[in-house]
């Protein structure tokens, strides 16, 4: 092969997950919607004229806002929402913190968790063996947990940076056997133990809580698709035991102290050794090729090589459970939330005490998920069961602001419950959810029946229709063609109770460009202005007060219709009030993803994933880029959140 040609697999390598679902499956030429796009609507007359944003008061005092049952306390008697100057947008190789604010690197990517682990060489790299022993590449969603007075972290690493992570190999990708399993060794999750000490929060090497759950480690398949022929492979004739956990983006915790890690975009880690073989239409929908993303699993390991088992990605996609305090428990896979490329799982609890969780699948034109169980949570007793059994719901927006949760069940999709937890995107399309815009996080307000979910962007968006064919029309929560800024959405349950089918919902910012756009709906909500711009809201999570932080994932060429937006960063909403400001900034070619708080919430940890993606950065340390979580904290060593 010729040096100057790029080797294919280097080619969808350098593809995000996302720009890699769209070349297997790419979009039109033209835009079909381009005239909407084009009408003179100025962002105010859409949000004060239009029904479904429930009137005129949506950035100011709404009627969501002002839903507080009484007895819980409101945003008044918290301390202020905002106690930071603002940070201005900027292309710095580093991270931007408001003045009284501080920040230090935590954890990175090969840092060894075992003192049997090699300490990181950016020359040298890791070996599988060594990779085995240390913190996972491209870290995201993450909780943390306190037990027996120890602080622990449980940390998603969702796949790997392969101009990082084969920096040592020609075209950055993986050459043997050995190349693969480090790879394998390198996704799932990290648990971390960490302590205080007088130089700031640090690893604690060799606790024995420390854990690695990877593409190897043994998980438990619960629910109704377990044992199903579906599920059924050479490696595991029984349909009962998963072998690992991979692509894991968001995160949850649950009333009961375990974490949730969410299966994404495990599509690219698959492909067919066989060129003559056809991909079912159902894999298909879940963007499934003969091409992976240069990661060539299916050449060294069975399980990955879909044209020799092709019942093996079924079993990807899930909600894995993993106990962090009981470093011995085996993940389980929990079938009953469906399968599909799970951003977040956000739970709360029915007002009758019923476990909800809402689940969002990041994928253009998908559908945004609700789980009720079917018993009701009780503090001490067994909740085995509060996972396995319960209903599945997709959402159905209305134009006049009300929506509905509409059950996936055998009666309303013609599907068995195994089918339905399998194949949820099509149960989820048969009763006809709305197609969103890319539905990221979820997160429920501490202190009023509230609900926000991240719709990213969709440049899709009334250009053409998702994977299973299902219409992307023009309005409801997705009122722009062609999205390239995202919004997030938020709704009220009827009576106050996340267990009711009904909702009424409402947009609390659209995310845009008053200063490139003079008039229309790229313009952006009321609430964004020059000193807050952004795009792709992705990451979402609310502190104690009631504050919500917003994480972004877009675009940074700080140029053209993105100008004045920098690197992506950090914000913080009051829900009240509307109000959004930008609180950090990160490196260059990161995603900001993942946070969660000490237990003295002195302390808040972000991750930093991927730095460099496309090259330009050596963060965290000037040498080579690689994905970290960091600590955040006030000089004056009060509460952050």
């Amino acid at each position: 092969m010729s040096n100057n040609k790029p080797h294919p697999s280097q080619f969808f390598s350098t593809l995000s997950c996302d720009e890699f679902d769209e070349y297997i499956r790419p979009a039109p030429a033209e835009v079909e919607f381009e005239t909407i796009m084009a009408k003179a609507v100025t962002r105010r007359d859409f949000f004060k004229g239009s029904a479904m944003l429930l009137g005129t008061g949506l950035f100011a005092r709404s009627a969501l806002a002002e839903s507080a049952p009484e007895g819980k306390p409101s945003q008044a008697n918290t301390r202020q929402a905002f106690e930071f100057e603002p940070v201005a947008a900027n292309t710095e190789d580093t991270i931007t913190l408001p003045h009284g604010y501080q920040w230090k690197t935590l954890l990175s990517w090969g840092d060894p968790l075992w003192s049997q682990g090699e300490r990181f060489d950016p020359d040298r790299l890791t070996s599988a063996h060594s990779q085995a022993f240390a913190f996972g590449d491209n870290n995201d969603g993450m909780e943390s947990f306190v037990h027996q007075g120890r602080q622990l972290l449980a940390i998603n690493n969702e796949y790997i940076n392969f101009a990082s992570f084969y920096r040592n190999r020609p075209n950055h990708l993986p050459m043997d056997q050995d190349d693969v399993i480090k790879a394998q060794k390198a996704v799932g999750v990290s648990i971390v133990e960490i302590e205080a000490s007088e130089q700031g929060w640090q690893r604690v090497v060799d606790s024995p809580f420390n854990r690695k759950i990877t593409a190897h480690t043994p998980i438990e398949i619960t629910g109704p698709a377990r044992g199903h022929p579906l599920m059924k492979t050479q490696q595991d004739p029984k349909g009962i035991e998963a072998y690992g956990t991979w692509a894991n983006c968001g995160s949850g915790r649950t009333p009961w102290g375990t974490y949730l890690t969410c299966e994404e975009n495990f599509n690219g880690f698959y492909s067919a050794s066989d060129p003559h073989w056809v991909v079912p239409d159902a894999l298909k929908r879940y963007g499934l090729s003969h091409q992976d993303r240069g990661y060539a699993w299916g050449h060294f390991d069975e399980r990955f090589d879909l044209a020799k088992n092709p019942n093996e990605p079924n079993r990807s996609g899930y909600v894995v459970e993993i106990d962090p305090t009981q470093p011995d428990a085996k993940p389980k896979k929990r079938t009953a939330l469906g399968r599909f490329k799970h951003e977040n799982a956000e739970v709360t609890l029915a007002q009758n005490g019923q476990i909800v969780i809402y689940l969002g699948d990041d994928e253009r034109g998908e559908f945004l998920y609700r789980y009720v169980s079917d018993n009701a949570y009780e503090p001490g007793a067994d909740t085995d069961d509060l996972m396995n059994n319960g209903t599945l719901y997709a959402a159905k927006f209305h134009e006049d602001g009300s929506g509905e949760w509409r059950a996936l069940t055998p009666a309303t999709t013609g599907m068995s419950q195994a089918e339905i937890c399998i194949h949820t995107r099509q149960a989820a399309s048969s009763v006809h959810a709305t197609t969103m815009d890319r539905p990221e996080w979820v997160a429920v307000h501490p202190h009023q029946p509230q609900a926000y979910c991240a719709l990213t962007n969709n440049k899709n968006r009334g250009v053409k229709p998702n994977q299973g064919g299902d219409p992307q029309p023009v309005g409801g929560p997705n009122p722009r063609a062609a999205n390239q800024y995202g919004q997030i959405i938020r709704w009220l349950p009827a009576d106050q109770d996340h267990g009711s089918n009904r909702f009424h919902w409402n947009l609390f910012v659209m995310a845009g460009n008053p200063d490139v756009y003079e008039k229309g709906l790229n313009t952006g909500s009321p609430n964004i202005h020059s000193g807050n711009l952004f795009n792709a809201p992705d990451g979402l999570q609310f502190d104690t007060q009631g504050q919500l932080w917003i994480q972004t994932d877009g675009k940074t060429s700080n140029q053209g219709d993105f100008a004045g937006m920098g690197n992506n960063q950090m914000l913080v909403a009051d829900p009240k009030t509307g109000d959004i400001r930008r609180f950090m900034v990160g490196p260059k070619g990161c995603e900001i993803t993942g946070l969660t708080w000490s237990h003295d919430k002195k302390t808040l940890f972000v991750g930093i994933q991927h730095p460099g993606e496309k090259g330009g950065s050596t963060f965290p340390d000037g040498r080579l880029a690689r994905s970290s979580v960091v600590a955040l904290w006030r000089t004056d060593n009060q509460p952050l959140g």
